[in-house]
């Protein structure tokens, strides 16, 4: 057997790594969590090479069992053919770290941000019809994070609820890396891609919103209603609410961006 360090190896190339996602669910194949490496089955060392059926995913705890012949192979071989996710239709729950005083939501450069001074619990970031799709909650000094983000069809395929991140196995691709995280309805269609940025701040850089009939597309730039082609950059707001569009029954603070949606 060959000592072969990873900075000798070569990349896994993109579309294998793709292709190992959808096979595992976009999760550890043990636990299903959404945190995960890319785990030679066979040992690299032993194979040398990259081959997408000898690609499974790992999270990192089970990545070091694995590594440290604390995880058997014949363990990670049965769930690389039933993985977790795939039985379930959602990814295992994983807890974001978010907290503070403050909460701040950029939305195509439209940025927003509350700061708790003990007259409200909560901050809506971005909402259609009363239903907030972003938004943040005051629990004993600390905010956590909610988000939904709907297809096509209005069906949910990310949920952020209270910091909780789960997202359903549905969509073509999910990728995870550091604290990007893109979905992807079919190839070079995005559905969502924001970054994570705790303690206090999420960013939506690119994403396709759709809810109620209301259609909203964000740019690296800039927001825009597609129904009826209104586009919104560099929008600055502090208050209760970020962005409200459609038919609303929540009284805006002064700072609020609001339009109805004909």
């Amino acid at each position: 057997m060959n000592d072969i360090s990873i900075s000798d190896r070569p990349p896994i190339p993109d579309p294998m790594k793709r292709e190992v996602r959808q096979r595992c669910g976009f999760g550890c194949v043990i636990c299903g969590l959404p945190l995960y490496t890319y785990e030679h089955m066979l040992g690299y060392a032993n194979v040398q090479r990259h081959v997408a059926e000898e690609l499974t995913l790992l999270c990192y705890q089970h990545q070091y069992e694995r590594t440290h012949k604390l995880l058997p192979v014949e363990h990670v071989l049965r769930a690389n053919e039933d993985p977790y996710n795939l039985r379930k239709g959602v990814s295992t729950p994983y807890t974001l770290h978010y907290s503070g005083p403050d909460c701040i939501a950029d939305i195509g450069t439209n940025m927003f941000s509350f700061r708790d001074e003990g007259y409200s619990t909560e901050f809506i970031a971005l909402a259609i019809d009363d239903d907030s799709l972003i938004s943040f909650r005051l629990d004993r000094g600390n905010w956590l994070l909610s988000l939904n983000v709907f297809d096509k069809h209005d069906d949910l395929m990310l949920l952020i609820t209270d910091n909780e991140l789960i997202y359903s196995t549905i969509p073509w691709d999910i990728e995870l890396v550091g604290h990007n995280l893109i979905i992807r309805e079919a190839q070079r269609e995005i559905l969502v891609d924001l970054l994570f940025e705790p303690p206090s701040q999420i960013k939506i850089q690119r994403g396709h919103f759709l809810h109620h009939g209301i259609e909203i597309e964000i740019k690296q730039n800039y927001l825009q209603v597609l129904n009826n082609h209104n586009k919104y950059s560099g929008n600055r707001g502090y208050g209760l609410h970020g962005m409200l569009f459609g038919d609303t029954v929540k009284k805006p603070n002064p700072w609020c961006l609001h339009t109805s949606v004909g």
